[in-house]
């Protein structure tokens, strides 16, 4: 069994983070791992509070997690702070050098869905400066597109040249972004060296749409582990969340969590 590391905040509601990144690592087959970044309070109504955890303790976490179970790929999401963001970066720096090359999806948890910064602009410099350079994958939504490239997306004209702002200063980063707040809600896929692909998706009507981006990014983790080339696991991440979505009981009183275990109840 292939281990999928997670390195995001805590989501008491499960809908997103770490709970969340395990059930679709489980869901795949794969045996999932954790670092935890922040304590958020939330439910599926929105965040109301946040506590980052200590960054020698993320540092220390993935130094204990990688001695005795070293990751086939690894799946960044909230950082809270530059702190960690750093912890992050030398993390992935010895990675590279002690072990072949595995995958890695950075889903750039900037803001909540209701506004409440995640990040800080400082944490968001040091994303820049350290992080990107070192992943493969970055699945930004619209907005998390615009603040990474500096310039305004919100709508499907303006994904592609943003897309292209953004790998022109990391030329062998991936870029995936999710369309999820288009009216065609079709995902954008930039390759190195490579002409962009728009990925074809459907709206699903639900109110069961909490933590999609967190799901999306570990799905496409999960593909790139066992094995599909960038574009069919692209593809097939989506078909997963439009399933988990489709397939969602709602739960709450505002947006509910994704049905991220659908794959073992078929």
């Amino acid at each position: 069994m292939k281990i999928a590391l997670t390195i995001a905040g805590y989501d008491p509601s499960s809908g997103a983070g770490i709970t969340s990144d395990l059930m679709v690592f489980a869901a795949h087959g794969l045996y999932g791992t954790s670092a935890v970044t922040s304590l958020t309070v939330q439910s599926t109504v929105g965040v109301e509070d946040s506590l980052p955890v200590a960054a020698e303790t993320v540092r220390h976490t993935l130094e204990c997690l990688h001695s005795d179970l070293p990751p086939a790929g690894i799946k960044i999401g909230m950082l809270a702070t530059a702190g960690t963001v750093d912890v992050v970066a030398q993390y992935l720096e010895a990675v590279r050098k002690s072990t072949s090359r595995i995958p890695v999806v950075l889903d750039p948890v900037l803001q909540s869905s209701s506004g409440r910064e995640l990040l800080s602009a400082e944490g968001l410099e040091q994303l820049r400066k350290l992080l990107l350079p070192q992943v493969d994958w970055v699945t930004p939504n619209l907005s998390e597109l615009g603040l990474l490239a500096g310039t305004a997306v919100e709508r499907r004209d303006q994904v592609e040249p943003a897309a292209r702002l953004l790998q022109r200063d990391y030329p062998r980063l991936t870029i995936l972004a999710t369309g999820g707040h288009l009216g065609q809600p079709d995902d954008h896929l930039l390759r190195p060296n490579s002409d962009p692909v728009w990925i074809s998706g459907e709206k699903v009507e639900s109110t069961s749409t909490h933590g999609t981006g967190c799901a999306f990014s570990s799905a496409l983790l999960s593909q790139l582990i066992l094995g599909e080339e960038p574009r069919a696991a692209a593809i097939g991440a989506k078909r997963y969340v439009a399933e988990a979505i489709r397939r969602a009981v709602p739960l709450g009183h505002g947006h509910g969590p994704l049905n991220h275990l659908w794959p073992l109840r078929m």
